[in-house]
C-alpha cells in the first residue's frame, strides 16, 4: 500500500450523467415524475459520486453538477431579473452546434435567498462528510456579462441599463452576494469556470463573434474588472480558483489558442488563488505564457483530456508536467483533466469506466511525481 498526495489530485467538477439520472430527468420532462420523485434520484446519484470521488482520491469534491443542465446557465437563470429564452441557434462548436438555450435581462439583476445553487450546496456539504472538501463551481461574472450581451440579448441590456455602468454594478453586486451566501453554508472552496479568456486566445473566433471593430484590450480588462469586483473584500478562507475553458461540448470545442494573449491581464491580474489551465492538446499552446503566475499562485495543469476515452502515455505526462515546472514550481502545480466529462448533462463521449479510469490514472501520475 502506498500514500499518495491527494492535493495534487483535481477535476475541473462536472461527471457523466448516470443512466438512472438521465432517465428520471426525460421522465420529469415529459410530465411521467414529480418534480419530488426527481431530486430524490438526483440525491442518490450525488451521494454516489461523492463516494466515488472520495475512493478516486479526491480532496475536494463535487456534486457532478448532476442538478444542472449546463455549467453555466443554470446558475444565470436562478437570479432575480434573468429568464430561460431560446436563440435562433447555437454556438458552433468545432463541428456541431449546441444547444440554443440562453439567459437574458427580463428585469434588474439581484441575487435572492432562493437562488436553486444554494439547496444544492447545502446538499453537497451534508453528503461530503468531515473527510474532503465540497467544493461549488459557478460561471464567472464575465461569462454572464457575455451572455447578457449575446447577439438579441444586447436588446434587453439595453431596454434596463442605458449606462453599462449600472449592468457592471450590479452583475458584481449579484456575484458578491451569492458567494457570501454560499460561503454563509460552508462553502470554503469555489471555482469560476470562465469561456471568455479562451475566446480571447483566439482571433479567428472573436472576428466571427464580434466583427472588426472590437477591442480585445477593453474587453480584457472588462473581464478582470468584472470577476475582480465579485471578489473584493471576500473571507480569507475562502479558495478562490478559476477554469479557463476553451469550450466543452459533447467531445467538441470552440477556440483555439495559447494564453499569451491574456496572461499578463489574467494570470497577473485575477483575484484568484489557482488557475485550473487546458493542456491537453496543441489547440491550447505551450507553457511559457505560465511565467506570469505570481507567485504564492497555483496552476492545475490540465493535462488529461476529458473528451476522449483514449488513455494518455504516463510517461509523456510527467515529462509535461516537469517542463511546466520551468515556469511555476513543481510545489505551486497540480493535475486535473483539461474540464468536466459533462460541462453541458450529453456529456462527452466516453463511459462512466473510462472517466474513472482517466482519475485512476491522475492518481498513478501524482504518486511518481509528487509522493
Amino acid at each position: 500500500m502506498y500514500t499518495v498526495n491527494t492535493a495534487k489530485i483535481d477535476t475541473v467538477g462536472s461527471f457523466l450523467r448516470p443512466e438512472a439520472l438521465k432517465n428520471a430527468r426525460i421522465a420529469f420532462e415529459r410530465g411521467n415524475l414529480s418534480r419530488q420523485a426527481l431530486t430524490e434520484v438526483e440525491n442518490d446519484e450525488i451521494r454516489r459520486i461523492v463516494q466515488k470521488q472520495k475512493e478516486a482520491g479526491l480532496s475536494a469534491v463535487s456534486d457532478g453538477e448532476f442538478r444542472q443542465s449546463y455549467w453555466h446557465l443554470d446558475f444565470f437563470w436562478g437570479f432575480e431579473g434573468v429568464e430561460h429564452n431560446l436563440m435562433p441557434r447555437g454556438y458552433m462548436f468545432h463541428g456541431e452546434e449546441t444547444r440554443n438555450d440562453s439567459a437574458r435581462l427580463n428585469g434588474k439583476l439581484r441575487f435572492n435567498e432562493s437562488h436553486p445553487m444554494l439547496a444544492s450546496f447545502k446538499f453537497l456539504k451534508e453528503v461530503a462528510g468531515k473527510d474532503v472538501i465540497p467544493r461549488q463551481s459557478i460561471p464567472a461574472p464575465a461569462q454572464f456579462y457575455a451572455e447578457l450581451v449575446r447577439e438579441s440579448n444586447e436588446e434587453r441590456v439595453n431596454e434596463f441599463y442605458p449606462n453599462r455602468e449600472d449592468l457592471y454594478r450590479d452583475i458584481s453586486k449579484a456575484y458578491h452576494d451569492a458567494i457570501l451566501a454560499l460561503y454563509a453554508l460552508g462553502c470554503r472552496d469555489l471555482k469560476l469556470d470562465d469561456c471568455t479568456w479562451g475566446m480571447l486566445c483566439d482571433v479567428n473566433f472573436w472576428k466571427n463573434m464580434a466583427g472588426d471593430n472590437y477591442d480585445p484590450n477593453e474587453l480584457k480588462e472588462l473581464y478582470l474588472r468584472l470577476n475582480n469586483e465579485a471578489l473584493k473584500e471576500l473571507p480569507k478562507d475562502l479558495r478562490i480558483s478559476t477554469h479557463v475553458c476553451r469550450g466543452n461540448y459533447h467531445s467538441t470545442w470552440a477556440t483555439s489558442g495559447g494564453y499569451e494573449a491574456v496572461a499578463s491581464t489574467l494570470f497577473a491580474g485575477e483575484n484568484v488563488e489557482n488557475f485550473y489551465l487546458e493542456f491537453d492538446d496543441e489547440r491550447s499552446g505551450d507553457f511559457e505564457p505560465l511565467r506570469f503566475v505570481p507567485e504564492g499562485k497555483n496552476v492545475v495543469l490540465g493535462l488529461i483530456t476529458s473528451k476522449s476515452p483514449v488513455l494518455e502515455n504516463k510517461d509523456v505526462i510527467i515529462a509535461r508536467i516537469r517542463e511546466a515546472a520551468r515556469y511555476v514550481p513543481l510545489e505551486r502545480l497540480s493535475l486535473s483533466p483539461q474540464c468536466g466529462f459533462a460541462s453541458t448533462e450529453e456529456g462527452n463521449i466516453l463511459t462512466e469506466e473510462d472517466q474513472w479510469k482517466k482519475l485512476c490514472l491522475i492518481r498513478e501520475i501524482v504518486q511518481e511525481v509528487w509522493g
